[in-house]
Order: C-alpha cells, then structure tokens, then sequence
C-alpha cells in the first residue's frame, strides 16, 4: 500500500556555489543525489526552461524518511524574482546555529532559540537553537495563502492532509499527512474542477527507474507534484557519489565567465 507524505520543496537556485555552502556547511545538510539534464523537463520540473538544467536533492538523511530540499539551477539564470508566498522552512539544529556563527552567515534572533536567516536567493529559513533530532530535523514548511478556509479544504478534503493544530488568533494551520492510500489525484481534481498543471505523465531519468508524475496547483497557485511511490524509491536511492558529481558539475560550469566576457548579464526571472 502506497503512502502519502511530503518529500521536496523545490528551490530555484541562481548561484549554485553560494547555495551549495549555505545547505551544506551553514544547515549540514547532505548531497544525496545530483543530476545534469541537457534539456528542459517535460513536466516542467525547472520551470518554464528548454535549456540545460541540473537538479540537486539534499537533505539531513535518505529521502526514504527525510524531507529534503531540491535544488533546481537553470543555466543562464543568474537571479528569480521571489514571491510573497513562501514563508520560510523551520528546521531544529544547534549545530546550524552555531555554523552560521562561525561561518559569519548572517543571523537575526526572532525569539527564544530562534534565528532567521536566508539562503542565497533570500528564502527565509528559520533555525531552532535546540538538539539536533536522530529524526529528521525539518519541521514545517510555511506558505502564504489568500482564503485560509478555502486553502485547508483544498489542502484536507482533495489532498487527503490532517489538520494538527490551528490558530484561530494567528490566522494558521499546520496540516501533516496521515497514513491513508495515495488516491487517484487526476481523477479526483478533473472531477473537483480543479487545476491540473501537468496531466499524468512518465519521465525518465538515464539509467534509473521511470517515475509517474502529477503536477497540480492549489487554490493560490502553488505547485504541488505527486509522483508514484514505487519508482520514486529507485529513483531516490541516495547516490554516494552525489557531492562529487555537485562539485564537478560547479567546477565545469563557465557560465559566469561566459557572461562576463560578453558584457552580459545572465537573465533574471
């Protein structure tokens, strides 16, 4: 029986070097897997790009029982334009506290054992001063949203979420997944009336298993994907050489000189 449970939130990366020190030696994450694409991904997985692109997982442990944090760098795209939707992630680690501090990685304390900071990029991350969990240490994911109670049903009664605490005086609730079989979602949306961004499609990845994808969009936009539970695990089997092929990949990319030589700035988005 297939399980529902979050696995990514995607990270549009426009400096792969900074962002690499920043989830690795400032929040000690590790490089699980990384991969280089030649052309665009069919079910949009970078963006609206048809161009070269690399996809980087990491993360505190396997994504078998991890959340983990997946790097998308387009080449060519030095910067993105952030929204007013994603509010930050929360992890638990003394140990990135105290990285950032040695590191001289910018700080702000917003509460007792609570410091913001930012990635490269300027995606809010807050860090709980607090022991590292022999769990996984990323806690919650937090996004804007335009009608809270229209979002919750979205998020409980379509995609099947739990609602674990609520605050009335804050306008927030934390919603989880529970341990229910992952339901027909196209067929379910197609009959809700609700946004399909990416019908069921198969993508292959060279040399690895072929994953089934759904991407949706909730009532704000926000992209959510489903992939298919069994091919998902040989595909996010954590590849021991995924720091090298990282490192190889920023040393071999000369985009920046490229740009600098021509006078030219690498595009925005």
């Amino acid at each position: 029986m297939a399980l529902r449970r979050a696995l990514h939130f995607v990270f549009k990366v426009g400096d792969r070097t900074k962002t690499a020190t920043f989830y690795r030696d400032v929040l000690g994450m590790k490089t699980l897997r990384h991969e280089e694409f030649e052309e665009g991904c069919k079910a949009t997985c970078n963006g609206p790009y048809d161009g070269k692109w690399s996809k980087t997982m990491i993360g505190f442990g396997p994504e078998e029982d991890h959340f983990v944090a997946e790097l998308t760098y387009n080449y060519g795209m030095g910067d993105y334009q952030l929204g007013n939707d994603f509010l930050g992630l929360t992890l638990q680690s003394s140990k990135a506290v105290s990285n950032a501090k040695r590191l001289g990685w910018p700080l702000t304390e917003v509460g007792e054992a609570l410091y913001l900071t930012q990635a490269p990029g300027g995606y809010p991350f807050y860090l709980v001063d607090k022991e590292q969990p022999h769990s996984d240490p990323v806690q919650k994911v937090c996004l804007g949203v335009s009608d809270l109670q229209r979002s919750t049903h979205y998020w409980t009664t379509l995609l099947g979420m739990k609602v674990m605490e609520k605050n009335e005086e804050k306008k927030t609730v934390l919603m989880g997944f529970t341990d229910t079989q992952l339901p027909d979602i196209e067929a379910l949306m197609k009959k809700e009336n609700q946004k399909i961004l990416t019908p069921l499609v198969s993508l292959d990845t060279p040399g690895k298993a072929t994953v089934e994808v759904v991407i949706l969009a909730d009532p704000d936009s926000h992209e959510i994907c489903f992939v298919g539970d069994e091919a998902f695990r040989q595909l996010s089997m954590v590849d021991p050489k995924g720091n090298e092929l990282l490192d190889k990949a920023m040393a071999e990319d000369k985009s920046d000189e490229w740009f600098a030589k021509h006078n030219r700035q690498k595009a925005a988005a």
